[in-house]
């Protein structure tokens, strides 16, 4: 389905790209950035997390990554306040594997257009209130489970054992109650029936033209 509405221009156009996990959202956000090219700057969520090597167990199971309470929401709406504003900012680098923030920062340059990435960037009112346009992948949960069984096992040392336990103890909640209800603030929502490839243009146009 796609919802229309007007939005707000400041010296950057913030574009949030939220879903629950493994519903499509980082593939889509990094195709956006591909056809904007050089006019574009992405943030991912997940550099935000906090430092949780005290509590993580090797398998994931004693740590809720999905509730909004893991993340530096504080810090993300700050960081881009700045971008917004035309200030490049350094945002945190977080490891998934030993659980900690890195010391060296990433550099965000404050380019025209700058796509964030992330499961709950729509919960929080401060983050919400630094997008300008905002795009919700409402994917099955089947779908979400197998991406993200894949991503886990592949990319984060998990073993599907983990991930699965992990997906109905905390994933699927925190979708339900966290994640599904922010869908109502999207400007345009992605279901499994759009076309992809349409929606991809469509976005891109209509943000290109907001720089004119």
């Amino acid at each position: 389905m796609l919802v229309t509405g007007s939005f707000k221009r400041n010296n950057s156009i913030i574009v949030g790209v939220a879903g629950g996990s493994g519903s499509g959202k980082t593939y889509f956000a990094k195709d956006l950035m591909q056809k904007l090219g050089d006019l574009a700057e992405i943030v991912y969520q997940d550099n935000f997390y906090i430092d949780q090597s005290h509590r993580f167990d090797g398998d994931g199971g004693s740590v809720n990554f999905d509730h909004p309470d893991s993340i530096d929401f504080s810090l993300l709406a700050q960081c881009l306040g700045q971008l917004k504003s035309g200030m490049d900012t350094d945002i945190p680098i977080y490891d998934f594997k030993t659980h900690t923030r890195a010391k060296d920062k990433l550099n965000i340059k404050a380019k025209p257009i700058i796509v964030v990435d992330g499961i709950l960037i729509f919960h929080p009112p401060e983050v919400r209130a630094q997008f300008d346009y905002l795009v919700f992948f409402d994917t099955s949960e089947d779908l979400r489970f197998e991406r993200r069984l894949q991503r886990d096992v592949k990319e984060r040392g998990r073993t599907p054992e983990g991930v699965k336990a992990q997906f109905q103890k905390q994933v699927k909640p925190m979708h339900d109650l966290f994640v599904e209800p922010s869908k109502h603030h999207a400007h345009i929502v992605v279901s499994d029936d759009c076309n992809y490839d349409d929606i991809l243009v469509n976005c891109c146009n209509s943000l290109q033209a907001k720089l004119v």
